[in-house]
């Protein structure tokens, strides 16, 4: 068969359901005669008769009624993938693929990728967050969401505005036992609690005030490579922890963690989302990218 070979076996299965060519031709808006040959071509390929026509009737040789039977359910099947996949073109359903590092899912998640989710509830999102920075095309994913200055030059970026800065917090107690830093050189005399990169190496924390730049390799108790494990640490009292503003801001607001150091810690590059461009997109991507782009604006507006 051809890779034009669709529309050669719809023709097929049409003649043999109307035992009509001059029907089955009207269904299919082709010609008579261009039907004809199209099933002539068919039979010279496969290199069986599957028609017994003559002027008064058509009807299935042994070969063609054999053939129908089992080329039905698989093209029943192809038919219904490619109007599954026409539907996911107007109407946003399927699984959209999100590759994220974790302080910015958290960021995202309930303003952006849960309303979302509420609106259209025939999609699916799959989002999964690492620290390792990945090939999103390569990897089989819609979307990546990564800090401004990581987006690969050749992705398309959807700034989303979110206003973004570091805390260093503690518990009151803490502080009420130990002081607190004034400068960042002042957290050498602290417990903190140690970040580890996904390379494995030791993360230095950064500040910045009034163009000088500082970095500063604390020690404490614990190492951990994730928010939410280093949030708990600081939270039992273990020491001083860096973190995404977001990430404590509710703890801040009931007064269980207290900041410091706010005048080193600057606005930081903002989240992007990105992806490849050149492709025919789904709808639920469509909806996706215009529910992000006014998030964004909101966000601005707010700021």
């Amino acid at each position: 068969m051809s890779r034009q070979g669709l529309i050669e076996l719809e023709a097929v299965l049409v003649i043999a359901a109307r035992g009509s060519f001059r029907a089955a031709a009207t269904e299919l808006g082709l010609s008579t005669t261009a039907l004809s040959n199209l099933i002539g071509k068919v039979e010279r390929q496969l290199g069986i008769r599957l028609f017994n026509r003559t002027t008064r009737s058509v009807s299935l040789t042994d070969a063609g009624r054999t053939f129908v039977e089992q080329v039905s359910p698989a093209l029943r099947d192809i038919q219904h993938a490619m109007a599954t996949a026409r539907s996911q073109q107007d109407t946003p359903s399927g699984t959209l693929r999100i590759n994220a590092f974790a302080s910015g899912a958290r960021e995202i998640l309930a303003p952006l990728v849960l309303a979302f989710l509420r609106r259209y509830p025939q999609v699916h999102v799959d989002l999964v967050t690492e620290g390792r920075i990945v090939d999103i095309v390569a990897e089989g994913f819609d979307l990546g969401l990564r800090a401004a200055d990581l987006v690969p030059s050749d992705m398309i970026a959807v700034p989303l505005g979110l206003p973004r800065s570091l805390a260093v917090v503690a518990t009151p107690s803490y502080f009420e036992a130990h002081g607190r830093p004034r400068v960042p050189p002042d957290l050498l005399g602290h417990k903190c609690i140690r970040i580890r990169l996904p390379n494995g190496a030791p993360y230095r924390w950064h500040f910045e005030k009034d163009g000088k730049s500082v970095q500063i390799e604390v020690e404490g108790p614990i190492t951990l490579d994730e928010g939410t494990l280093s949030r708990i640490a600081v939270l039992d009292g273990m020491g001083i922890g860096f973190f995404m503003e977001a990430d404590v801001r509710e703890d801040m607001a009931a007064g269980r963690l207290e900041r410091v150091l706010q005048d080193w810690t600057p606005p930081t590059v903002p989240l992007c989302l990105y992806y490849p461009g050149g492709r025919n997109q789904a709808a639920a991507f469509r909806a996706f990218i215009e529910m992000a782009r006014n998030f964004a604006r909101a966000a601005m507006q707010g700021a």
